[in-house]
């Protein structure tokens, strides 16, 4: 009896731990948005111009952030819902833009069925980093 409790104790434990394996695969499955700089280009002395294709997946968050100058946004595809500081959440929808403002705490966030696809153009100071997460 006591061998047979045992057996049964063995594999309980066995499935929880591949239950929990299992979960924390797929948590750390899920991908996050990608972006690729397409172009850069120096304009005024001292600043440039970076142009860059954005894609978030279907359900994906790009987390709150900042840009040090201003984006100017082209939805090529999908949905993008804007939270923005200071405004209501807005959607943009394939074929519409939008414009971020320097230092403006934003994210955005797919919710609709198709990954989220977008040309975005920084006007930055030459060299900075485009993107700051926020907590």
């Amino acid at each position: 009896m006591l061998k047979s409790f045992a057996r049964h104790s063995l594999v309980a434990v066995a499935f929880v731990a591949s239950l929990c394996a299992s979960l924390t695969h797929a948590q750390q499955a899920a991908p996050g948005p990608t972006r690729t700089v397409l172009l850069r280009h120096d304009t005024t002395p001292g600043y440039e111009m970076v142009l860059v294709r954005a894609e978030i997946p279907v359900g994906g968050r790009e987390g709150r952030h900042t840009h040090p100058g201003s984006v100017m946004v082209y939805v090529e595809q999908g949905t993008i819902s804007l939270d923005y500081e200071g405004k209501a959440r807005t959607e943009y929808k394939t074929g519409e833009s939008f414009f971020v403002e320097e230092g403006k705490i934003h994210e955005g966030i797919n919710t609709g069925t198709v990954p989220a696809k977008a040309l975005a153009t920084f006007y930055v100071k030459k060299g900075a980093t485009l993107t700051a997460q926020v907590k």
